[in-house]
């Protein structure tokens, strides 16, 4: 992943420096299993430990003619360890190291997704109880429909990102599995007790049955989840980037001083951090595809995985880890224009208390389709005068109906454009998300 949307603590767990020092460290773990069980010479796995180290650059230049990473990196340990080096890789096979650094390396990003989202929980939690009554119009393809609230708003986000946290969870334990079972995983050469071991000592569970690589199917729940987080994400992120459109203008992103929004245009703030997210979002949504293509592999292995997992593993999760603290930063930092909210609440006329007059116009003996066009009638009249100052309200136009003057109070009508109806389950609601 380029630098700028990249993380120091999550570019450290793919460093190629980090890599090494776990496959150093998965081979040393089984010397000293292979020691125990008698199969190398006692005090052998002390020689190694003191020795053993490697050097990038030396290991690049043997990669070029052996072509191979990891006899590279043996030869390069062989170099600093001696004749000791014998027993290293012993009966194991490149997919044992490289498998299970994987499997470590990945559960690393996972632990630093789930840090980051429950930091996300905790400010999104803060946001919705901020804003738990703050009423606003809520939306439907895009157009007024009833009122919500602005906590509302963040509660059904920390829901959805809760979610998110399980989901991030599993996945981490689908892929937290070791393997060492040799070429195609009938352990020919080595104990399966070498697999236990070091999957213990790691911190992993042994896989249940291998062949030469640990199964895809694994590796493609992880980074399926990686996408539905992506979109989790860019749902928040577009919700913001609607509600900050200058005819809305109910929220925006906090704008630093010494910004500039445009090139062109000084006044400009724009949602950038919001639109970053998306884009973002867009590229983690396209790893699924490979992730669940990598599944399929020629009989017990071949490496037409490798070359994928070698880009998606560290550029998917530091994407995923950029984009979980932007998110943390914008939501923490949000702006909420109560005023605005308000207004464009207010903006249609009362038009969306129309359910509730059509639900009270049933309970006065009209049926159902004939309460929805009387109510519609006025609607549309209120509809039409949006915009002009002379326009009646939604209230005005009901009551110029015969029918409703016959069965209601103009006072009785005018108590039913309440908006606190909108909120009467509100802690119940809230109770329910933050338990």
């Amino acid at each position: 992943m380029i630098p700028r949307y990249s993380t120091s603590e999550m570019t450290k767990i793919w460093s190629t420096n980090n890599k090494y020092r776990i496959w150093l460290r998965i081979e040393i773990l089984a010397c000293e299993i292979q020691e125990k069980l008698g199969n190398i010479p006692i005090n052998t796995t002390k020689v190694i430990k003191k020795r053993a180290n490697f050097n990038e650059n030396r290991i690049l230049d043997i990669e070029k003619e052996t072509k191979h990473d990891v006899i590279a990196f043996l030869t390069n340990v062989a170099e600093f360890v001696g004749e000791e080096s014998k027993y290293i890789h012993q009966g194991l096979t490149s997919s044992d190291v490289l498998d299970t650094c994987y499997s470590l390396q990945l559960v690393a990003a996972s632990n630093l997704i789930i840090k980051r989202l429950k930091t996300l929980l905790k400010n999104l939690k803060i946001r919705a109880l901020q804003h738990k009554k703050l009423l606003t119009i809520g939306r439907s393809h895009g157009i007024h429909a009833e009122p919500t609230t602005i906590g509302l708003k963040f509660a059904y986000a920390y829901a959805e990102f809760e979610r998110a946290l399980k989901r991030t969870e599993i996945a981490k334990k689908e892929i937290s599995v070791c393997k060492m079972s040799g070429p195609v995983g009938t352990y020919s050469n080595i104990s399966p007790k070498v697999e236990e071991y070091v999957a213990k000592k790691l911190g992993l569970k042994s896989e249940l049955i291998s062949t030469q690589v640990i199964p895809r199917d694994r590796h493609a729940v992880f980074f399926t989840n990686l996408s539905i987080l992506a979109s989790s994400v860019d749902r928040l992120a577009t919700e913001i980037r609607h509600l900050q459109r200058t005819e809305v203008l109910e929220v925006e992103e906090y704008f630093e001083k010494g910004q500039k929004g445009s090139s062109a245009m000084p006044h400009k703030r724009n949602p950038v951090l919001s639109e970053n997210l998306s884009g973002l979002s867009r590229y983690l949504r396209s790893i699924c595809g490979s992730s669940l293509e990598n599944i399929v592999l020629w009989h017990e292995r071949d490496i037409s995985h490798s070359s994928v997992e070698r880009i998606i593993g560290p550029d998917a999760t530091i994407a995923m880890d950029f984009a979980l603290k932007r998110l943390n930063d914008v939501v923490k930092n949000l702006i909420v224009y109560p005023e605005n909210v308000t207004n464009n609440l207010n903006r249609l006329k009362g038009l969306h208390f129309s359910q509730k007059i059509m639900l009270f116009l049933i309970t006065k003996g009209l049926i159902r389709e004939e309460s929805y066009q009387l109510v519609q009638a006025s609607a549309m009249k209120t509809w039409e005068s949006i915009g002009k100052q002379r326009g009646k309200t939604f209230l005005e136009n009901l009551y110029a109906n015969k029918f409703v003057k016959k069965v209601i109070k103009k006072k009785e009508l005018e108590k039913m454009f309440d908006n606190s109806s909108y909120t009467k389950h509100i802690n119940y609601t809230f109770k329910k998300i933050f338990k």
